[in-house]
């Protein structure tokens, strides 16, 4: 039955995945950003935009779009969705925001507030936004997500659902999970695990995917693992490790069972491009995937399929 399912799942991609950035600091020309869309469409919408035209140019050069990169970002992206406002997941937008055309950008009321407030006001960035600092420029309309309820994204065959992450106390990120049609995508913004941020915020999200899982709805968790196992508890900062993401997939494996998440394409994200710390990541999260889960790490501008 296992190999039945994984089978299934890489025999008809429905979604098309262009990582744009994929660390998780340090690169400034390679953070936390994915193209998401519908397989066979050409409306994507950004989750995160830590590095986007950079990202871009890579995804040209490898022949995932035809360029020039101002264009695929003008017309391509339809909406960003921005799970916290810290730089390394909003610089992109920020960057492009003069030349890019008028869409949305989706989040979380606390995260939208930063991003008006703190960003587009006169002082740090011209004001891009609907409101806040005059004169307004009105290019992104700013669109508040309740957790859990489905939203349909604008000019893309797209809706979400948005769960609420633990960040590190008291701050908050959040986790996106997009469907297109019966087939679903869940990306989680940066996240601490449960038991060191003593929060359910995890638990509650394993348990809303559940039904997906076992149903093979699911087609890829996207999750971020920061740092190797030897960082220490107090300097994780709303950060995995290795270890903890497989303490929190053996959770989720808790409500699905276990042969559910065999297979199932895990993309592991925002790993801090330290020296020695990547290749510490891969060989710790290959030992412990007792799961056989597919553990997959991006490429900046390399297509995925799910």
């Amino acid at each position: 039955m296992g190999h039945w399912v994984l089978a299934q799942r890489t025999v008809s991609p429905t979604f098309s995945v262009v990582p744009l950035g994929v660390k998780g600091g340090l690169d400034e020309g390679n953070l936390s950003a994915y193209l998401v869309a519908p397989a066979g469409s050409s409306s994507y919408v950004c989750l995160d935009a830590g590095t986007v035209y950079s990202g871009v140019e890579k995804a040209v050069a490898r022949k995932v779009f035809a360029g020039p990169a101002t264009e695929v970002i003008r017309n391509t992206i339809k909406a960003y969705l921005i799970s916290h406002a810290h730089l390394d997941h909003v610089t992109g937008l920020l960057l492009n925001a003069t030349d890019d055309s008028p869409k949305s950008i989706y989040g979380l009321s606390d995260c939208l507030k930063t991003i008006q407030n703190d960003y587009f006001n006169w002082r740090t960035w011209p004001n891009f936004g609907s409101s806040g600092a005059p004169p307004a420029l009105r290019k992104y309309q700013l669109r508040s997500l309740s957790p859990g309820q489905e939203t349909a994204i604008e000019n893309t065959d797209l809706s979400l659902q948005t769960f609420v992450l633990s960040h590190g106390k008291p701050y908050q990120s959040a986790a996106f999970l997009l469907r297109s049609k019966q087939s679903y995508l869940l990306y989680l913004g940066d996240t601490g695990a449960d038991a060191v941020e003593k929060a359910p915020q995890l638990r509650n999200l394993w348990q809303a995917i559940q039904p997906l899982v076992k149903a093979g709805q699911l087609k890829a968790i996207f999750i971020e693992t920061s740092y190797a196992n030897a960082q220490p508890p107090a300097q994780l900062f709303g950060h995995l490790t290795p270890a903890l993401l497989m303490q929190e997939m053996t959770a989720l494996s808790q409500l699905t069972g276990a042969a559910a998440l065999r297979g199932l394409p895990v993309v592991i994200t925002h790993i801090k491009p330290t020296a020695g710390n990547e290749a510490t990541i891969k060989k710790q999260l290959t030992e412990a995937n007792s799961l056989q889960l597919k553990l997959i790490f991006p490429e900046q501008g390399r297509l995925l399929q799910f």
